[in-house]
């Protein structure tokens, strides 16, 4: 072979092998599901790829921890809540005569329920009410006495202090003037937070209906974004003395079970409603059961039972509408204050127990001063106007005339036990935080949509940040 056709020959080979290369390399892009700026996290931090967290999976779940695990319910009742068990009622001996008929009454006719419906469950008299218990036997009580005299003797108020430590044992969360700091520089010094990435992302993102895919552009999960926008802030919390756990630190599920254990829970369900029963009709319950109701149930348990913190931060992003063709060209925020039980709500056991149990440890003060605070932190940060509910809604009660704060009785706010910063800032098929989305975190500042900016995800933490920095800062500097 003459050495100008040997050069040819290579040459060829050489063109051959760099389209081979090429051809893989676009396959690999193509198969890609993953939206590449916001990943998938594994259980060692590190991004994901393949298949590696399928939410068909049987492998060990990495968030699992090795304490008390609920088991999943085969029997469905109708007086309870999805998955839950009879509340022990005797829980609440401890806030007998720690607060007033007042009190009681304001709140739960101007926080936690619309329009009276508490009136069928709890009778009022003059220094007790009595609270149905069982909705399928209702003439078993618990009586709460109220608090009646001011100005107690002696013996009573020794007893009211024996009282307040036994409520302080019940009532794991401290208020923020409990919580002593020594040090300027550190402003959440002493803060136990909790951080609740929303939803679960990853590969489970399309059966929990929190992925959002726009024409050609990268899908867009929430629970992947809420994931970032968590470690992105435990960072930054703890930089500022705050103690902080995460729910999840990556885009497996806390719930230690998976879909099939719901079936029969989910059938049974289904029959007693008399709902059509079929085989992929129980697989969609059972998911919902999984993702919902299990997911969430499992991450109240580690919260109240495990972690025991002053405050949970629910991060969320929110969307408008169900199109996947259409960007929403106007965004807002708001933010969800546990209350507004419906009249169905109430009528579970449970819900009601949350309900009273939730008036007597006094959440809702401190989840105004907390939410209002990150609210208007938000508010300059994002330049986003409030979401507003309908007028006379039926699920959610304006708070404080706030146009940032709103009631709702939402599964996590009901079962975490503490105050809670329930956060829905953005649109993510919303015109300009789709864009943001799609550029991803980075450092710094980028000119997006006109516009010099931080990434969405640094812009989120930084308002969560100075919310709670502006509100925990107001303490007193102990010795």
């Amino acid at each position: 072979m003459s050495e100008k056709k040997q050069r040819s020959y290579a040459l060829e080979v050489s063109l051959i092998v760099a389209a081979l290369i090429g051809a893989f390399l676009v396959q690999e892009l193509l198969n890609s599901t993953n939206d590449p700026t916001v990943p998938n996290i594994g259980s060692d931090g590190n991004v994901l790829t393949g298949d590696s967290d399928s939410a068909n999976d049987s492998e060990v779940n990495p968030n699992e921890t090795a304490s008390k695990v609920e088991k999943v319910p085969t029997e469905y009742f109708p007086n309870l809540t999805d998955l839950a068990s009879e509340p022990d009622w005797k829980q609440l001996d401890s806030f007998q005569n720690t607060i007033s008929k007042e009190d009681f009454l304001r709140e739960l006719d101007e926080v936690y329920t619309i329009g009276g419906t508490w009136k069928k469950w709890i009778v009022v008299a003059g220094d007790h009410a009595l609270i149905k218990t069982h909705a399928q036997d209702l003439e078993r009580t618990y009586r709460l006495n109220f608090l009646t005299n001011t100005d107690p003797e002696p013996s009573a108020k020794e007893e009211a202090l024996e009282t307040a430590k036994t409520v302080e044992t019940v009532k794991y969360w401290r208020p923020r003037e409990d919580i002593k700091y020594s040090d300027e520089s550190l402003p959440l010094q002493g803060v136990r937070i909790v951080l609740d990435p929303g939803h679960i992302g990853g590969s489970y993102a399309k059966m929990e209906e929190r992925q959002f895919k726009y024409k050609e552009t990268a899908p867009v999960q929430e629970g992947n974004m809420t994931l970032m926008v968590a470690h992105l802030l435990e960072r930054q919390l703890k930089v500022l003395g705050a103690e902080v756990e995460l729910t999840r630190s990556t885009n497996f599920p806390v719930n230690p079970h998976r879909v099939e254990y719901y079936q029969n829970y989910a059938q049974a369900k289904m029959t007693f409603k008399k709902d059509i029963v079929t085989p992929d009709t129980v697989e969609r319950a059972s998911e919902k059961l999984f993702y919902r109701a299990g997911e969430i149930r499992e991450r109240a348990r580690i919260i109240n039972n495990e972690y025991k913190p002053d405050l949970v931060v629910c991060i969320h992003f929110n969307a408008a509408g169900s199109s996947q063709n259409v960007l929403i060209p106007n965004e807002h925020l708001h933010m969800i204050l546990n209350g507004a039980y419906e009249k169905g709500e109430i009528s579970k056991d449970d819900q009601r127990f949350q309900l009273v149990k939730k008036i007597l440890q006094r959440n809702h003060s401190e989840e105004v001063a907390l939410n209002s605070s990150v609210a208007r932190a938000l508010t300059i940060q994002t330049g986003l106007p409030p979401y507003m509910y309908e007028p006379n809604s039926k699920r959610a009660v304006n708070v404080n005339n706030d146009p940032y704060l709103w009631a709702r009785n939402l599964v996590a706010n009901r079962s975490f036990d503490c105050p809670v910063i329930y956060c829905e800032p953005y649109l993510a098929n919303g015109v300009d935080s789709h864009a943001r989305i799609q550029v991803g975190d980075y450092e710094g500042l980028r000119y997006v949509n006109g516009m010099l900016r931080p990434s969405i995800f640094r812009e989120y933490v930084t308002a969560v940040t100075e919310g709670l920095v502006n509100y925990y800062k107001q303490r007193e500097i102990s010795e």
